[in-house]
């Protein structure tokens, strides 16, 4: 068992102070990582984005992507057309956080059989 001692990187996100705490907020949150997976199925505009991460607003897609973009997660491609059209795809970075979230999603959907059963369980416990 390594010790935090032993550890080798810089940052320690179980820090309040480590910065790399807000990255792990902003991947982990709903809309975060329904963004990152989504845009790992290819380059969408907004719209799209929107409407393939189903019940996001548009406030609540557009603060997601600033801050995906601002960690370097998501490159915006903003093209001088009439009307503007803006694309937003994964850079390497995105890819690499994306398949690994991915990866934690597909084992999820894959036990939610078990889930939703531990859940009755506890809430008929919790009623009984």
């Amino acid at each position: 068992m390594t010790t935090v001692q032993e550890r080798s990187l810089p940052y320690d996100v179980f820090s309040k102070v480590c910065p790399s705490r807000g990255t792990l907020e902003h991947v982990t949150g709903r809309w975060g990582a329904l963004t990152l997976g989504a845009l790992h199925e290819g380059s969408f505009r907004f719209n799209e984005l929107r409407r393939r991460v189903d019940g996001v607003s548009e406030k609540m897609l557009s603060q997601t992507l600033h801050a995906l973009e601002r960690d370097g997660l998501v490159h915006r491609e903003a093209q001088a057309t009439n009307p503007p059209r803006v694309d937003y795809e994964l850079t390497p970075l995105g890819h690499e956080v994306a398949e690994r979230l991915l990866a934690l999603i597909r084992s999820l959907e894959g036990h939610m059989d078990e889930v939703l059963h531990a859940r009755r369980r506890y809430d008929e416990k919790r009623a009984g």
